[in-house]
C-alpha cells in the first residue's frame, strides 16, 4: 500500500508508484479506488493551485465545523515544508505539529484530515502546490493559528525573518486562543 500512517491518527503519506523508464515517468496522483483501499471514504470537490516564491508561508489555515476540509497536497514545481498542526480535542496529538517536505521530486503528498490547521512555507526559489478538497471553501468558515506560536516550535525551513505572509496571517490567534469543534475519534 502507498501510504503511511504517521504518529497522528488518519494523517498520512501517500507515496505513489512512479514508474520511470528512458522516456520520463509515470504516475497516478490520485486514483479513489487507492485512496479508499487506504481508508478515506469521501470524495474531493474542490481542487486549488497557488504558485509562490521563496520564503512565501502560508498558513496555519483550517475552516471549521461544518465547512472542514480532508486536503490531499503535492508539489507540482519545487518544494515547501508543509506542516500540520492536530486540533481535534481527545487526540493523543493534540496541539502538537507534524512536518514533512514534499516536492516535485519526491512526489509524496499529504492526506490531511478534518480537525488539522495547515500551512507551508516555500523552500525552492518557486513552488507550485496544487492540493484537494473534499468540502467547499466557505469564507465566513476561515480559522488560523499564528505560524510562529511559541508552543508550537514549528522549525518552517526557512529563516522567520525572511519569511513573506499575508497581513491576514499575522493576525492569527496563538494555538491556546483556538476555539474549535473538532473531536477524536470524531
Amino acid at each position: 500500500m502507498p501510504f503511511t500512517e504517521t504518529s497522528f491518527p488518519g494523517l498520512f503519506i501517500y507515496e505513489p508508484n512512479v514508474f520511470k523508464d528512458d522516456r520520463g515517468y509515470f504516475f497516478e496522483s490520485y486514483n479513489f479506488n487507492t485512496l479508499y483501499e487506504g481508508g478515506f471514504n469521501g470524495h474531493f470537490v474542490q481542487d486549488n493551485q497557488a504558485r509562490s516564491t521563496y520564503g512565501v508561508l502560508r498558513g496555519l489555515h483550517f475552516q471549521h465545523v461544518p465547512h472542514a476540509q480532508t486536503k490531499l497536497i503535492r508539489v507540482l514545481e519545487g518544494e515547501i515544508m508543509d506542516v500540520v498542526v492536530d486540533l481535534r480535542k481527545g487526540s493523543p496529538q493534540y496541539g502538537r505539529t507534524f512536518s514533512i517536505r514534499l516536492s516535485a521530486e519526491n512526489k509524496k503528498q499529504l492526506l490531511i484530515p478534518k480537525g488539522f490547521a495547515h500551512g507551508y512555507a516555500v523552500l525552492s526559489p518557486t513552488a507550485e502546490v496544487f492540493y484537494k478538497c473534499d468540502a467547499f471553501y466557505h469564507k465566513a468558515a476561515e480559522g488560523g493559528v499564528i505560524y510562529n506560536d511559541p508552543a508550537l516550535e514549528i522549525d518552517w525551513g526557512i529563516p522567520l525573518d525572511q519569511a513573506i505572509l499575508s497581513e491576514k496571517d499575522l493576525q492569527l490567534p496563538r494555538l491556546q486562543e483556538v476555539s474549535t469543534q473538532f473531536t477524536y475519534p470524531d
